[in-house]
């Protein structure tokens, strides 16, 4: 199954925002939900189980100077088998214009047993955009290994590089669970947060959880492995997101 899906927020003039284009195909459905007008709220609903080995699914989203949008899945995303040595796709290309806003919010990735996923994301930002950008893996439904899932994340700002980053798991990744990447943690996510009115805060480590500011922008990227889906968004949830955001 093939589907794409368009979001573009424009500013309203009144300090709001308005979605000038909502649209989407099953399984990739876009609903607004009602808010206070400044920041528009926008879910991805599944209009279908999956994403099914075989799907490919691209979101494309543009916020335009001014403009704020948050947005938000209903539910996690489960990556199944379907047909035989078939890939799952799911890409999603932003672009935030000057003072724009984009606040990316899903729940988690869900990387069932015989799955072969791929989550690309690519984000422009020009100077002077903010983004709050979260991803998350789960390794497995419960009481199961996981399939198969590479999640690539490139963030550029103001033309140059930010971010580059890439996490595979499953049986066709080595040392996915080994020290040098997971530790034999089943969850796993980053939260990346620009903005150019954050102070600069140092790097650090606490436990599990690891924040490190970048060189290429206004910029501090968290990441951290859980033992379960929870622990892992308390450790995404708490001081790190903007106040706006919650």
């Amino acid at each position: 199954m093939r589907a794409d899906a368009r979001l573009v927020a424009r500013a309203d003039g009144r300090g709001g925002t308005v979605l000038a284009e909502l649209r989407g195909e099953t399984p990739l459905l876009l609903r607004q939900t009602p808010g206070s007008g400044r920041v528009a709220t926008v879910y991805v609903v599944g209009g279908a189980a999956g994403p099914l080995a075989g799907d490919d699914l691209r979101l494309e989203i543009d916020v335009g100077p001014g403009a704020a949008v948050r947005v938000h899945t209903v539910a996690a995303s489960v990556a199944l088998p379907g047909r035989p040595d078939a890939v799952s796709r799911m890409a999603v290309r932003a672009v935030v214009h000057d003072g724009g806003a984009l606040h990316w919010l899903p729940e988690q990735l869900v990387a069932a047993a015989g799955c072969a996923h791929l989550a690309e994301s690519r984000v422009e930002l020009a100077a002077g955009a903010r983004l709050t950008w979260r991803d998350e893996v789960i390794c497995g439904r419960y009481g199961e290994a996981p399939g198969g899932a590479v999640v690539h994340t490139r963030v550029d700002y103001d033309g140059r590089p930010l971010l580059r980053q890439s996490l595979a798991v499953g049986p066709d990744a080595p040392g996915w669970a080994g020290p040098a990447v997971l530790g034999g943690a089943p969850a796993t996510g980053s939260l990346l947060v620009v903005d150019p009115s954050r102070p600069h805060e140092p790097a650090t480590v606490e436990g599990t959880l690891a924040r490190l500011p970048l060189a290429g922008g206004p910029a501090t990227l968290w990441t951290a492995t859980a033992p379960d889906a929870h622990t892992l968004r308390a450790h995404l949830e708490g001081e790190p997101l903007l106040t706006e955001v919650r």
